[in-house]
């Protein structure tokens, strides 16, 4: 214990160094949260083990010997973390203890550099950067050379404030451009160029990188008559400091988590990098009851975004039969948290996959969400290997009824081809009651297995006449008459889902929910589907020839059409009951992007909208986009239509074309 403890001392030490010294980071954010909470467990643990030069006591780093060195007279502090939602309702719950209601401000985390500016007589005097929290770096000279920084504000007063010194995406993307052609080492991100711009002892080094500036902190408001942070930074604003419009006052914990999704949804839109959201309390007074800790003030919290990329351990590789027989390797990793979830399984897709990335099992590997929704490992991280990593073999019988694996003519995957196999058909059932199909509530994965090996739901039908166990279901561990009740409840509302839900459903290969909505819309019954020929679902936009084999051979199968007809029978609405499409030409055929904060509509509003008038949305700009919809703070997306002069609309713009 005392021998990892001061491992983790170590570490972190030598992470806060390069990151905040050298500008050099050699480990992940997510690796460095990690160890940093690893170790304040073992101190909350173990009190006793406590150093005084413990990361945990201090803030920041260390002093560059080129700069001269500034002591603030309001301490520096960081900000304390919190990475999920069950931890930022754990933060509002200790402020309620206390006896206050709070209401929050909530601002953009900018991922750059922290600075202090000082002004005498309305004049800028100094300039500082954190440091270690009380004596930082004296980087006048360099700040002065920043546009978004004035030298004189519009009152003749002495005050300080704080702020993020940072540089936008497409500057970064201008100074790599020019290092490249020069034949000289890559910027590696936003934050890290801001950082070693701003230390450069040539001022007209950092004048070239065209830095800018937000300032979000006064740390003395009462000085000057200020009762709350929103009063702090509209007086900043009004003395004319670059205060970022993102900043919002909300009510309530609710109010809070709906901020911190819609600029979760908008971050890569935004002209500059963001890593999460700051939440403080507004009320001065209040922040004054919750105090400080030695390191963090009580009164605020950094929401971190997940990280997009994390670093984990590939432990094995396992393989599973899905409900067409595919045959699919998975990797089992040591559990890592990514965007808000725990992830231990990722999806390996096939033996191809695997060997082109030679992926071993011992591996480190990078590990991201595809479509911020599917854990996907990315690489594997090579210099780390220690040489005890084992190979990847593809296997030659299922897993589950052993019989041989093949491949289908022209594809990479394996499938097990018994139709008889147990585990194809419960994927299918487990497929048939998920959310996006049916939508069965509380059936999961292992009861519906459960359900299987017990007799109860061999196929489709069979979901809808487990009335007739009822009293079998009462016999079983876990099994109440009220979660039977709901159980039942919830089977039998699933029977008024609209048809592209019963589409999806019924699991026809390579028919996923957007496929199923446009056959739903497009057909209204299934039995005007089932009626279609080839050359007419290949008419359809978005269809082409693999999926319409797919539709005719599936129900050219008389099992297929025995369950078809069965969950008719059993009163399975077959009918689109959505919205229908009405063709509007300024829509129609056409493709749209959305981008920045929009204030009337949500995303998906516009998104639905856009489908049932005939359109269809993209998330990237190219030369077949019809027209870009922009709300406040577009991004690079908005660039790029500029660039390639496509029509852009503001939500009025969109409104009137409806």
């Amino acid at each position: 214990m005392l021998e990892r403890y001061e491992e983790l001392i170590k570490i972190i030490n030598e992470a806060d160094y390069n990151y905040h010294t050298l500008d050099k980071p050699t480990i992940t954010d997510q690796e460095y949260d990690s160890l940093l909470r690893e170790l304040f467990n073992l101190e909350a643990e173990h009190p006793e083990l406590r150093r005084s030069d413990s990361p945990t006591q201090r803030a920041g780093g260390k002093i560059l010997e080129g700069f001269g060195k500034v002591t603030h007279k309001i301490p520096m502090l960081s900000l304390s973390n919190v990475f999920n939602e069950s931890e930022i309702v754990n933060f509002d719950s200790r402020i309620k203890k206390e006896g206050i209601d709070p209401k929050y401000v909530c601002e953009l985390k900018i991922d750059g550099l922290s600075v202090s500016l000082q002004y005498e007589n309305g004049k800028l005097v100094k300039a500082a950067t954190r440091g270690d929290g009380v004596t930082g770096e004296d980087i006048t000279e360099n700040v002065k050379t920043i546009k978004t920084v004035p030298l004189t504000i519009k009152e003749p007063i002495d005050i300080e404030v704080r702020g993020e010194i940072y540089m936008s995406k497409k500057v970064l993307e201008e100074i790599n451009e020019k290092r490249k052609e020069n034949g000289l080492e890559l910027l590696q991100n936003a934050r890290n160029a801001a950082a070693g711009s701003i230390r450069q002892l040539d001022s007209k080094v950092a004048a070239s990188r065209k830095l800018e500036c937000w300032i979000y902190h006064l740390p003395n408001p009462e000085d000057y008559g200020i009762s709350t942070h929103m009063e702090a930074l509209n007086y900043m604003k009004h003395l004319g400091f670059r205060v970022n419009p993102n900043n919002k006052l909300v009510n309530n914990i609710d109010e809070l988590l709906q901020y911190i999704e819609e600029k979760g949804s908008l971050r890569d839109d935004l002209p500059y990098d963001i890593d999460g959201v700051v939440i403080k309390l507004n009320s001065l007074p209040d922040q004054k009851i919750m105090g400080y800790t030695a390191k963090y003030p009580r009164w605020a919290t950094a929401y971190k975004f997940p990280a997009k990329q994390v670093l984990t351990k590939l432990v094995d590789i396992i393989f599973t039969v899905g409900r067409t027989g595919q045959i699919t390797p998975n990797a089992v990793l040591e559990p890592v948290i990514i965007q808000g979830s725990t992830i231990r399984r990722a999806t390996l897709h096939n033996e191809d996959y695997v060997v082109s990335k030679d992926l071993r099992i011992g591996d480190t590997v990078s590990i991201r969400k595809a479509a911020e929704v599917i854990p996907e490992v990315v690489e594997a991280i090579k210099e780390r290997r220690t040489g005890d990593e084992k190979p990847f073999e593809m296997i030659k019988f299922c897993p589950i009824c052993h019989s041989p694996l093949m491949k289908k003519e022209g594809q990479v995957d394996y499938y097990c081809f018994n139709q008889g196999c147990d585990r194809r058909h419960i994927e299918g059932l487990i497929h048939f009651a998920s959310r996006k199909a049916m939508n069965i509530d509380g059936l999961g994965d292992q009861i519906i297995e459960d359900f299987y090996n017990l007799g109860f739901i061999k196929r489709f039908t069979d979901f809808y006449k487990l009335y007739e166990h009822k009293k079998d279901l009462t016999e079983l561990e876990g099994y109440g008459d009220k979660s039977i009740n709901n159980l039942l409840n919830a089977i039998e509302e699933s029977k008024n889902n609209s048809l592209e839900r019963l589409i999806f459903a019924l699991g026809i290969p390579n028919v996923g929910e957007k496929t199923a909505k446009i056959l739903a819309m497009r057909y209204e019954t299934l039995d005007n589907l089932i009626n279609a020929d080839i050359e007419e679902l290949t008419s359809i936009p978005d269809i082409g020839g693999i999926i319409a084999k797919s539709i005719k051979d599936y129900f050219s199968l008389s099992f297929n059409m025995e369950q078809v007809n069965g969950l008719k029978d059993l009163g399975v609405n077959t009918t689109y009951t959505g919205e229908k499409v009405v063709v509007n030409e300024n829509f129609s055929g056409k493709t749209f992007v959305i981008t920045g904060t929009l204030v009337k509509y949500t995303r998906t509003e516009i998104e639905d909208k856009i489908a049932l008038l005939g359109g269809k949305t993209s998330s990237s700009v190219s030369k077949k986009t019809s027209a870009v919809i922009v709300g406040e703070n577009p991004g690079s997306k908005y660039d790029k239509a500029k660039e390639l002069g496509i029509p852009i609309w503001s939500e009025e713009d969109f409104e009137n074309n409806l």
